[in-house]
């Protein structure tokens, strides 16, 4: 299972150095951590989450097929940034509504 998912994550990003593949098994489960770049992380996941689900679902059909459970998780191992004060939520004033002869109201 690690070798199939070592060759389609290789297949998948752009620095497969890089690649770091961990398995932690437990009685009737193994969960495989991948870890990969934090800009390659799309990569992985794809459009809405369809690579990801795909391969999940191929990991654990497999190890069903041997009377198990898998799962793949996606571990970022990044701490969030401390340089920049975190961001506040500020109100936003609704667009002016164009008046029905084409010039802004208040004119």
């Amino acid at each position: 299972m690690e070798r199939f998912l070592d060759y389609v994550l290789r297949q998948l990003i752009d620095f497969p150095d890089e690649l770091v593949i961990r398995k932690e098994d437990a009685p009737k489960k193994t969960v495989y951590r991948i870890q990969v770049r934090q800009t390659e992380i799309g990569k992985v996941v794809g459009k809405h989450g369809s690579t990801i689900a795909a391969i999940r679902n191929l990991v654990a059909a497999a190890a069903a097929k041997h009377g198990n459970r898998a799962t793949v998780e996606i571990v970022e191992d990044h701490p969030p940034r401390m340089d920049r004060p975190p961001v506040q939520a500020q109100a936003i004033r609704p667009a002016e509504e164009p008046s029905p002869h084409g010039t802004k109201t208040g004119e």
